[in-house]
């Protein structure tokens, strides 16, 4: 299993409840892109319509610029591939007040290409702060540990 795309922001900026694993309707060059590492997460969410998952404002360039269709747009809705207990459930907690469901990251299963996804909770100010003196304080203790 190799990631391809880790969204670094959604574990600080978030505090990740449940994670679910979905496979991703995709074009061929968008996986090719994928598996070099290309493209970003950042700003993505998902969200569900009609009993279908989508990821939207996932960013995937083209593979190869000259050999894609012109009317290509690299942020344009993908479905999400779930069982319906899964889409129901992520609806249900879609629908609360204070969670979103946001992709985590994208990594392969064989030959498939996977996402991540989490129903998460936005933090607070102060919470990220709190995450940022932890992250310092166990640097400072690797550092002071490394020198003994």
């Amino acid at each position: 299993m190799t990631t391809f795309i880790h969204n670094k922001k959604a574990a600080f900026d978030y505090e990740l409840l449940e994670k679910f694993t979905a496979g991703v309707e995709l074009f061929g060059f968008e996986v090719k892109a994928l598996r070099r590492k290309q493209g970003s997460l950042e700003g993505a969410y998902v969200t569900v319509r009609g009993g279908e998952a989508y990821l939207m404002h996932a960013t995937v360039p083209p593979f190869q610029p000259g050999n894609t269709p012109k009317d290509y747009d690299p942020t344009r809705n993908r479905r999400l591939l779930l069982t319906k207990k899964e889409i129901a459930r992520l609806a249900s907690h879609e629908s609360q007040k204070g969670l979103t469901i946001v992709p985590v990251s994208v990594y392969n299963s064989g030959r498939k290409l996977k996402v991540e996804i989490a129903i998460a909770r936005g933090k607070k100010k102060f919470d990220k702060r709190e995450t940022l003196k932890k992250r310092e304080a166990s640097r400072e203790i690797e550092r002071t540990l490394k020198n003994y």
